[in-house]
């Protein structure tokens, strides 16, 4: 272990901190509020603070979620020098478990104001404002139990599912809710595309560390699925949220402008091609930063689009 935090180049405690809070997975986690918002000022009930609250609340959860991550996978030892992926401050013996910790507690605590301001600035109802207090409180909770806890549901293969509810739907239709608050079913479908958007990234993140998590019994999806279907299951992730955004815009009756999400549509295809022909964990390693950025890049269209309709 000595050897191989020596061979890591030096890195100051300030830098290991910004690698553990992960802040370029901030713009995908609140893609979900910014389709949210868009949905709201479609439907003319766009308010700012209500967005701008719902989206500090988002990126918290989201550090909440790294650093837990991290956390979770150094104290069960499944983030080793093996991993394709890079090893941040823990594995690196930067940050103490201690440390973590504190800062695992400072943030769940600066989640829950974010939160509670987000509330009772939106809700018009106490029936309202109890049940987003109580689906705060899930979020905390289910991105500190992804990897931290004896058995953690990220290492069961449950993790897409979660990404699908809480970047999907809960993500859209919470932050479209507190704002217009009403809901339709057809806004399923851009939560939906959201969501699977999100979970496209996780799934290249799994297959790029398929081999290491196998090893150390962190069962995700893309492990229980297997390399090949790892894949296909990715190419339908990709054109399944093409399909929701354009069944909206259809039952929606867009205008053309609502349709500028396909202006993305060649470059989630050869995203998908490729990753259906590369066979190898190591070629995932540069399509992580890709896919997110594909994945933003197809909500801020949509979101474009709606605000020009």
């Amino acid at each position: 272990m000595t050897e191989n935090i020596c061979a890591v180049p030096a890195l100051t405690s300030s830098q290991a901190w910004l690698e553990s809070l992960r802040l370029r997975t901030l713009p995908l986690a609140c893609a979900s509020v910014i389709t949210g918002s868009a949905l709201a000022w479609w439907q003319g009930q766009f308010h700012f603070s209500t967005a701008v609250l719902a989206l500090l609340t988002t990126a918290l959860l989201q550090i909440l979620s790294n650093l837990a991550n991290d956390y979770g996978d150094a104290v069960k030892g499944s983030d080793t020098p093996e991993r394709i992926g890079p090893l941040r401050g823990m594995q690196k013996g930067l940050i103490s478990q201690k440390q973590m910790r504190v800062a695992l507690v400072l943030t769940v605590a600066l989640t829950l104001i974010s939160g509670v301001f987000l509330v009772v600035n939106s809700c018009q109802s106490l029936n309202d404002m109890l049940g987003f207090l109580a689906l705060g409180a899930l979020a905390i909770v289910a991105a500190i139990a992804y990897t931290v806890g004896k058995k953690p549901y990220g290492y069961l293969g449950l993790g897409d599912v979660s990404v699908l509810i809480f970047f999907g739907w809960l993500g859209v239709l919470g932050s479209y809710y507190l704002q217009a608050h009403h809901l339709n079913a057809v806004l399923l479908l851009p939560a939906s595309a959201c969501g699977l958007l999100a979970v496209a990234v996780l799934n290249v993140n799994n297959m790029r560390d398929i081999e290491s998590d196998r090893k150390n019994g962190k069962f995700t999806l893309a492990v229980r699925l297997g390399t090949r279907n790892a894949r296909c299951y990715h190419a339908f992730l990709l054109f399944g949220s093409l399909l929701c955004f354009g069944l909206f815009a259809v039952m929606a009756s867009l205008s053309l402008t609502g349709w500028l999400f396909m202006l993305a549509a060649p470059l989630l295809s050869h995203q998908g091609h490729f990753i259906l022909r590369e066979a190898s964990a190591s070629a995932m390693r540069p399509m992580l930063a890709k896919t997110v950025k594909s994945a933003l890049l197809v909500n801020l269209l949509f979101a474009i689009g709606l605000v020009m309709n």
